[in-house]
């Protein structure tokens, strides 16, 4: 995909796919990661210009293609890298690659973007109950003793060994952390959901619309209350569906306070159990084992986003073992 900065200046990347969206108009989506919690270029452009030009390269681009996965500074040209040349687009103002099979002249229409780890870190901590705060805390002080029990085994491993609890084996405790803090925000945001939102009244509204909805015909004469019906029968269908992702909720609020408890039970284990075993990588595979043990948790967590407020998080993971959490304003 190339696309112009705001000085003008070209840029190319390789994606792996995109994705068609509509064919009238014709409309294509584009996901892009972040890079050390900032946007990538091709982001960053689309962003500033609104304009790019998405293509589809055949076998003999293929490897020049692939050079453009350079990273490169935000003044080089992938263009001049890759040795591609560049021709003027026709709807756009950046040029496209001379002699792509298929090339779509873009203008951006629309830009949804994950939080990123530290936007939503600042979030949790700062909205987080004192006491919630504190439960975290505790755990991450015992992840912070299980890491240096691994790190005073170093001596004991043989020279040129892998060092335990090195970049990789401290991203897992840090995921461990992570989703367990993710964890405590969600459900205190049910909590205070539910506070909010009472089923009784749900219940009471579909009784209503359902006696209301008794007083009208299947089929209407009237165009009046034909609309009429129609409004109802919207009505109803959107206070069950309220209903039922109430008590959705309410089941996945219990799922996650067991998955609290899980999590906290899992890091005390790995503590006692490095004391016992001092084994520094048994250990690190124990920690990626309940790390791959909390996927589903956490796709739970994403469908409880309407109570949490938190935008879907990329895949950037903040330091956190070695972080105190930040003081809560909240209550």
């Amino acid at each position: 995909m190339s696309t112009l900065d705001a000085e003008g200046l070209a840029n190319l990347a390789p994606f792996s796919f995109f994705g068609g969206v509509t064919a009238h108009p014709p409309i294509v989506m584009v996901s892009i990661g972040r890079r050390d919690g900032r946007p990538k270029d091709t982001a960053a452009n689309l962003l500033a210009t609104g304009e790019g030009v998405v293509h589809i390269c055949h076998r003999p681009l293929g490897q020049a293609m692939g050079a453009t996965a350079a990273s490169l500074a935000p003044c080089e040209d992938e263009f001049d890298l890759a040795g591609l040349a560049k021709t003027p687009s026709t709807v756009v103002a950046l040029p496209r690659v001379d002699g792509a099979a298929v090339a779509l002249e873009a203008k951006s229409r629309r830009a949804e973007g994950a939080s990123n780890a530290s936007e939503a870190l600042e979030r949790i901590t700062t909205q987080l109950p004192r006491e919630s705060l504190e439960r975290y805390e505790t755990l991450r002080q015992r992840a912070q003793e299980l890491r240096q029990i691994a790190t005073d085994l170093r001596p004991q491993i043989r020279s040129g060994g892998r060092m335990p609890f090195e970049d990789l084996q401290l991203r897992g405790l840090d995921r461990l952390l992570w989703i367990y803090l993710r964890l405590l925000y969600t459900e205190w945001s049910l909590s205070r959901f539910f506070e909010r939102t009472s089923e009784q009244a749900i219940q009471s509204d579909i009784l209503r619309l359902e006696q209301k909805l008794a007083g009208f015909q299947p089929e209407e004469e009237n165009p009046r209350r034909q609309k009429a019906r129609q409004t109802l029968e919207d009505n109803l269908a959107t206070s069950r569906a309220r209903l039922a992702n109430l008590q959705k909720a309410h089941e996945n609020h219990e799922l996650v306070q067991l998955e609290i408890d899980r999590l906290e039970n899992k890091i005390r284990s790995l503590s006692e159990l490095a004391v016992n075993r001092q084994e520094p990588e048994f250990i690190s595979d124990q920690v990626d084992s309940v790390a791959e043990s909390m996927l589903e948790t956490e796709r739970t967590m994403n469908d409880l986003r309407f109570a949490t407020g938190l935008v879907e998080i990329d895949e950037e993971i903040p330091e956190l073992v070695t972080r105190r959490t930040v003081t809560t304003q909240g209550g």
